[in-house]
């Protein structure tokens, strides 16, 4: 017969655990034991949420897969009704906002690590391609961030035009290109490469500077376009000495 929560120590109880020496200590199983509270006659509340992580794929990241695995296939695990998988699924949805800032306008960023960083909890195992635009002002500050599309699993439709014109709506004077590959490699394709040089050279004619493209990979991976561009440089100089 398997132990019960409370037939544990004190200090070993995922609740009193994290009350004494913080959430820190309590290893990701104990704390979605937490969310989900109870476990079965047979089964710790922890020895479910065990089995809940062994629903995690190949590449996928820590706790990510949770955003995009579904009620159905949480609820066919022993222990884990309607109401308790809705509970996962709200929790990693919280976990995936708090991680955007709620009030971005005013916030001034300093490099293009910054602004990669804004975005990894929210494009972790995105099984979509997703592309977004960060507006910013000369003194780079931020005026507005915008999706301008969504795509396939590796394919994203990303309108030139539609850049344009809500750069030109809020007077931006940068625009930052953000976008994530599902393959979760965050390296720049020939398509990302020649679709940069192609929206550079059409903001430029509306005097409208192309800060950076970044794409976003799994494991708080991202990838600058110009700085790869720029290695690439340096390589063929090294090559050709």
């Amino acid at each position: 017969m398997s132990i019960k929560i409370k037939d544990l120590p004190e200090a070993e109880r995922p609740y009193e655990k994290l009350e004494l020496y913080g959430e820190k200590a309590l290893s990701n199983a104990e704390l979605l034991a937490i969310i989900i509270k109870t476990g079965t006659k047979d089964e710790t509340s922890v020895q479910v949420a065990q089995r809940i992580l062994k629903l995690r794929k190949n590449g996928e990241y820590d706790l990510a897969f949770l955003q995009n695995i579904s009620i159905a296939d949480l609820t066919k695990i022993k222990g884990i009704g309607k109401v308790k998988a809705i509970q996962i699924k709200a929790i990693s949805e919280l976990a995936v906002r708090m991680s955007k800032p709620d009030n971005y306008k005013g916030i001034y960023i300093k490099n293009s690590k910054e602004v990669a960083q804004m975005f990894f909890g929210e494009f972790q195992n995105q099984k979509k391609e997703i592309a977004k635009i960060v507006l910013l002002d000369n003194k780079l500050k931020i005026i507005k961030i915008e999706e301008i599309a969504v795509g396939g699993s590796n394919f994203v439709d990303i309108g030139i035009k539609t850049i344009i014109k809500s750069a030109m709506q809020v007077e931006a004077a940068k625009v930052i290109l953000v976008h994530n590959h599902p393959s979760g490699i965050a390296i720049p394709s020939k398509g990302d490469i020649k679709f940069t040089d192609k929206l550079f050279n059409a903001l430029a004619i509306f005097e409208i500077d192309l800060y950076d493209t970044i794409i976003i990979g799994n494991n708080n991976q991202y990838a600058s376009v110009y700085e790869h561009i720029k290695k690439q440089l340096e390589t063929t100089k090294t090559k050709l000495k």
